[in-house]
């Protein structure tokens, strides 16, 4: 079993920042390939960014590249989502995917809130 704790949502303006991290409670994460989601007030839950197990790849939804950045460090079992010139519609309940390489289990975190408003 695989347990996701997500940290670093809040409220933030227009334009600011924010780093979203994601610690697992697994023995080897780098058996795991990681994704972001989030969910939008009253819409279905959408891919952010995802990272491949050795973090040699990582993608991204059209409207945040260049915007977020995924990362992960193996050593620490976590992986990070830094949000760089947030918007509104970024507002979002934001999650965490842990997949196994070679099972195919999906995890997922408890999420968290992410609010961009003046």
């Amino acid at each position: 079993q695989v347990q996701l704790v997500e940290s670093g949502g809040g409220l933030v303006q227009p334009g600011g920042s924010l780093r979203l991290s994601c610690t697992a409670s697994v023995a080897t994460f780098s058996n795991y390939r990681m994704t972001w989601y989030r969910q939008p007030p009253g819409k279905e839950r959408e891919v952010v960014a995802g990272i491949s197990s050795d973090g040699g790849s990582t993608n991204y939804r059209d409207s945040v590249r260049g915007r977020f950045t995924i990362s992960r460090d193996n050593g620490q079992n976590t992986v990070y989502l830094q949000m760089n010139s947030l918007k509104p519609e970024d507002t979002a309940v934001y999650y965490c995917n842990a997949r196994g390489i070679w099972s195919g289990y999906d995890y997922w975190g408890q999420g968290t809130q992410v609010t961009v408003d003046s």
